[in-house]
């Protein structure tokens, strides 16, 4: 099913800031930049760029994993624009599009993995087969561990390069434009980051 109304994707979980106005299962407008950092500072200029200012019925927001800190910056982004518009706003995964894409770019294409980077030297993996089905869960593992689960799918993702010379590998970003791509069922998450692993701090427990 085709995204019917107006919407807003915001995607800022990668090294990718990327926004996109999508009505009737088309992108009608975009704007898709590689920042590495600084998606709070490339954000809001990119939405309001868009046609309307990015004004939108509904807004589609990566949820992750990725970025830790890209990610918060556009789930806090949606947020505020759904509150201050009165509209919804929904989730997907930066794996699952990704897959989504890859499948839709290779037609004869079965399955595959997304492996993107994760921090403290480890990738975010997860496995799909055609049309668009998880066959693993998502995981955070060293390269060399992310490397043996393959067993022959291609890769694709910004994790790619942990992995050594691979035949059938590519990098990839996911790009705001390609939400378009997922079933309903699969951008209908709620807008709260997964974050792939563990925080790296937690907080303290109250002192009795």
């Amino acid at each position: 099913m085709t995204i019917m109304v107006l919407t807003l994707v915001i995607d800022t979980a990668t090294a990718a800031c990327s926004v996109a106005l999508i009505d009737d299962g088309r992108a009608v407008a975009e704007r898709h930049e590689i920042v590495g950092r600084g998606h709070a500072e490339r954000l809001l200029p990119m939405i309001a760029d868009l046609p309307g200012g990015g004004r939108a019925a509904a807004i589609l927001v990566d949820v992750g994993p990725g970025s830790f800190t890209g990610t918060r910056v556009g789930i806090a982004a949606a947020r505020g624009l759904a509150i201050g518009w009165g509209v919804p706003v929904a989730g997907y995964a930066s794996t699952t599009l990704l897959a989504a894409t890859e499948f839709a770019r290779d037609p004869v294409l079965d399955r595959l993995a997304v492996v993107l980077e994760g921090g403290h030297g480890e990738v975010f993996m997860q496995s799909f087969s055609r049309p668009l089905a998880a066959d693993t869960a998502l995981s955070s593992r060293a390269p060399a561990a992310a490397r043996a689960l393959l067993d022959g799918r291609r890769a694709i993702g910004s994790g790619t390069a942990w992995l050594g010379d691979l035949a059938d590998a590519r990098p990839a970003l996911p790009r705001a434009a390609d939400a378009m791509l997922l079933p309903p069922e699969l951008r209908a998450l709620p807008p709260t980051p997964i974050y792939g692993r563990p925080p790296d701090a937690v907080p303290q427990s109250p002192r009795a």
